[in-house]
């Protein structure tokens, strides 16, 4: 009889990049990482959606309004993550920050660009201001941060039958 190995465990992440009535970009101060936009981990039995909201109201003290899927990346480096990041809108509420943020502020694209210092991050962020209604994929692998794959997967695949 043969052993059956375990699946890897990967984490889930949700990220959003929010933008207000002024179009500016949502950001907050992460005690380690420094600026970034929301995200954080999916709790067991929670759904994706669910999950984005309460990160960024935990994180920034706002509600938003959730909109598209715009990337997905795969951190295959241990330990390995898969983050979902959404587009989203500012419905209400105070920017505050929290236990896991220091401050929450709405900046400019370029502010925002310049004040997110994380490679890994600031990559991110660029991908999701450069949304053009299609979700990318990227995998990477971190120490050094390295881009391994990338791909358009919000195109449909035309079927030809034969």
């Amino acid at each position: 009889m043969s052993t059956i190995k375990s699946s890897p465990v990967h984490t889930v992440v949700v990220g959003c990049l929010v933008r207000n009535v002024s179009n500016e970009v949502l950001l907050i101060r992460n005690h380690k990482r420094g600026w970034e936009i929301p995200q954080g981990r999916v709790e067991e039995g929670e759904d994706l959606i669910a999950a984005l909201q309460r990160e960024v109201l935990e994180e920034a003290g706002v509600e938003i309004e959730v909109g598209p899927l715009a990337a997905v990346w795969s951190m295959i480096s241990l330990p390995p993550a898969v983050i979902f990041t959404f587009l989203g809108r500012y419905r209400s509420g105070d920017l505050a920050g929290s236990g896991d943020s220091a401050e929450a502020c709405w900046f400019s694209e370029g502010d925002a660009l310049a004040k997110v210092s994380g490679t890994i991050m600031n990559e991110r962020l660029k991908a999701l201001l450069n949304y053009n209604g299609s979700t990318i994929y990227r995998s990477y692998t971190t120490r050094p941060y390295q881009l391994q794959q990338e791909m358009d997967i919000g195109q449909r695949l035309e079927i030809v039958d034969a």
